[in-house]
């Protein structure tokens, strides 16, 4: 990797990356788990669940390629900045498909599912669990560790620790990363600090950062010490997965298969001037979001509901293509439009805000 002359606006091959990633999960919950946990689909798919399997591990190379994106998002930006544009990126198509997976549980989900407005309510804040209800679907559990990552990275923003310590923070996460999961094993810690997926975020926060400001003996090997790190925090999801479904990826495959995500990371950045962007790539990479937050739920009681009149496999597949379809109209036909009046009206509010307060601060000074 090299120093990039100029900041470019758009990588292609990271939304190709994206959609492989969102793909991944939608064939984990169609053809493995939908039938594996809690019988969510009538009929399973044993001639492909053992590969299938392997789909859940599109969230970890989801938060490789997030930590790449954050930390190139946080570059030349204020905390005000970064922060509005990341309510402004997630909330808009959250709000969207909660709703939407709302409506359409709420009209056919029983007796699959159970859903009260209560529930709604307190999904409205990304943090449902907080207020003692369920996700509307359980996929949003990891929508909650983007959030607290953000978190952080806003938090490094406005006390000038990403701008001057970048490194050195990331050293220390790793660190407090590595003792948590082999030795203290606090939940809270887990979660407030995300140490059982931090060092993927890490990891894509330094990928970004040898890219942007070139190779460093630190930056590669803090890079290593991640990537070694993640190897062995997937064997925590490993565990839970034999508890609950009797069935897991071995410990070697998964180092495998962890080697060719940062692999593909790394190589997405290489080559992303082999890859144009395009309306095309801008269209598959916005709609990963509304298909990663609508396909689960909405998708098991759409096969259930088509498999006996078109046969499973049809069923499956059908769905997955009106996944994406309904997916590609709600990025292009509501999440864009909103995104854009929203990041002009919130700017504006802001900064009158903030001018509001500095004048308050000049004349309490005085």
């Amino acid at each position: 990797m090299h120093v990039k002359p100029a900041r470019q606006d758009y990588i292609a091959t990271l939304d190709l990356l994206r959609l492989a990633a969102a793909q991944a999960v939608v064939i984990f919950h169609y053809f493995f788990r939908g039938a594996a946990s809690g019988g969510a689909l009538v009929e399973g798919y044993p001639l492909v669940a053992t590969l299938a399997i392997y789909g859940y591990l599109g969230v970890n190379l989801f938060f490789l390629i997030s930590g790449f994106v954050i930390a190139w998002s946080a570059e030349g930006r204020n905390w005000e900045q970064f922060a509005m544009a990341r309510f402004v990126r997630l909330y808009p198509g959250f709000l969207t498909c909660m709703t939407i997976t709302f409506i359409v549980v709420a009209s056919v989900g029983a007796p699959l599912f159970s859903i009260s407005f209560a529930q709604y309510a307190a999904n409205l804040s990304m943090f449902a669990p907080a207020f003692g209800q369920p996700f509307m679907d359980g996929v949003y559990w990891s929508i909650v560790l983007e959030l607290v990552f953000y978190g952080w990275v806003t938090l490094a923003l406005f006390t000038g620790v990403f701008q001057k310590r970048k490194l050195q923070l990331i050293f220390i996460w790793l660190a407090i990363s590595a003792l948590n999961e082999f030795f203290i094993g606090s939940r809270a810690i887990r979660m407030l600090l995300i140490t059982e997926f931090g060092p993927f975020f890490a990891a894509g926060v330094l990928v970004h950062h040898i890219h942007a400001h070139g190779r460093s003996q630190v930056a590669l090997l803090l890079l290593a010490a991640s990537f070694l790190l993640s190897c062995g925090t997937v064997s925590v999801t490993r565990d839970w997965m034999l508890n609950e479904y009797g069935l897991a990826v071995s410990q070697p495959h998964l180092v495998i298969a962890n080697f060719a995500m940062h692999a593909m990371l790394i190589c997405g950045v290489l080559l992303r001037s082999h890859v144009q962007p395009s309306a095309l790539t801008l269209a598959l990479g916005g709609l990963t979001y509304p298909l990663y937050l609508l396909h689960q739920n909405i998708g098991y009681l759409a096969i259930n509901a088509a498999g006996p009149l078109v046969g499973k496999w049809a069923a499956a597949f059908g769905c997955v293509a009106l996944m994406l379809f309904v997916s590609w109209a709600i990025w292009r036909y509501v999440e864009r439009p909103v995104q854009r009046m929203l990041m002009t009206w919130l700017g504006r509010a802001v900064e009158v805000t903030l001018a509001r307060f500095r004048r308050a601060s000049a004349q309490a000074a005085e």
